[in-house]
């Protein structure tokens, strides 16, 4: 999520005047190059939506994630239309952002659920540790914190997944992605497909500002600052806890039409900023601590690790800030990268034109698992 604001803290030397943008999956198959698909239809998908009857999950619930001495309730959803055992499935992980949340996800998991073909479908959705409806603790919040709670969420015997792990799709937006990817190079997590959609690598102020010392020096001040008692709840308040905020970041940039940006969207997502802890976790996103690479050089390697071990489609949107779209182009053509697709959309275009993700995700699912049964 990106804002335009100026900061000020007590220290002279932070004094930022920015506009950020938010930067806001053995069965395996093997490819030997890339597919890259430009998708088109006469279809006018910012017309068109899931449903909105079938948007209540099948199953909500709470997990209790136990990270060093934390017991955190972790929300997910899960949607399926058959209660059928021989059900494939699918974790669809949330983007990154202060207003991170299940929702963005909810029209795609039952468009896709719904459908007929050689397999049933089954989707849960999970909320990252501080952000959405999941708890909110003062934790250090980093890559490696939200790496590792993937990774337990999909392993623990007592998770949702438990006895799935090697049966499971992985779509993830943004951040969540390249987590993803990178818990997967490592050998963590074995899913049998990934969708990266929009997937980025940076947070807002690093993918503007960089991260030369001086920099990481600042970020640390407004990190400092933003965790702070009282002090922090205002500056929070003032840059982001605020429905004209959120307002602008969504027609500016993480929906392509502002004219989707509707009043209950942005009521749903202010709420969001209002739990207790909302700060902690959107201060290490903005600052750059939830990166989960430093580089395009990083982020491309973690891609290429997947060559010939799973198939990887990236989705990329013709309307993302032009930080995040040249991320997002070089992957264009890149080794691990089994399929590029762009659709419409910025930064959250599996809220803002569901009707196309779950099309172009449900044949990257057909292209990869039909011709298994």
């Amino acid at each position: 999520m990106a804002f335009s604001a100026i900061f000020y803290t007590s220290s002279p030397s932070l004094t930022l005047h920015c506009k950020t943008h938010r930067p806001i999956f053995s069965h395996a198959a093997y490819f030997s190059k890339s597919l890259i698909v430009k998708a088109s239809s006469t279809l006018d998908y910012s017309k068109v939506s899931v449903d909105e009857k079938a948007l209540a999950p099948t199953k909500t619930n709470n997990w209790q994630w136990k990270f060093k001495d934390n017991t955190i309730n972790i929300y997910y959803e899960e949607h399926e239309k058959y209660n059928n055992d021989s059900s494939k499935n699918i974790l669809m992980v949330p983007t990154i952002s202060d207003v991170s949340t299940v929702e963005e996800w909810r029209s795609v998991a039952r468009d896709i659920v719904q459908r007929v073909g050689k397999f049933n479908w089954r989707a849960t959705i999970v909320d990252w540790p501080g952000l959405g409806y999941s708890d909110r603790p003062k934790l250090e919040y980093n890559a490696d914190v939200m790496e590792k709670f993937l990774v337990d969420f999909i392993n623990a015997p007592d998770g949702p997944i438990n006895g799935l792990e090697n049966d499971l799709v992985v779509f993830g937006g943004g951040h969540a992605a390249t987590l993803t990817i990178r818990a997967a190079k490592q050998g963590f997590l074995k899913p049998q497909a990934i969708a990266a959609i929009a997937p980025t690598w940076a947070g807002p102020l690093p993918i503007v500002f960089g991260r030369d010392s001086s920099m990481e020096t600042r970020y640390g001040l407004l990190r400092g600052t933003l965790r702070a008692p009282a002090v922090g709840w205002m500056m929070y308040n003032m840059l982001v806890s605020n429905e004209k905020a959120i307002e602008s970041q969504y027609k500016s940039h993480v929906y392509a039409n502002p004219e989707n940006v509707t009043p209950d969207i942005i009521e749903t997502r202010y709420a969001l900023t209002k739990r207790k802890g909302a700060r902690y976790a959107p201060a290490a996103f903005l600052t750059g601590l939830l990166d989960p690479v430093q580089s395009r050089e990083e982020f491309l390697d973690l891609f290429a690790a997947m060559e010939g071990k799973i198939p990887v489609a990236v989705l990329s949107t013709e309307g993302s800030p032009k930080r995040s779209k040249a991320e997002m182009e070089a992957l264009r053509g890149a080794k691990g990268v089994s399929k590029f697709i762009e659709i419409p959309g910025a930064l959250l275009p599996q809220e803002e034109y569901p009707i196309k993700v779950a099309e172009e995700l449900y044949r990257f699912l057909q292209e990869n698992f039909d011709s298994r049964a």
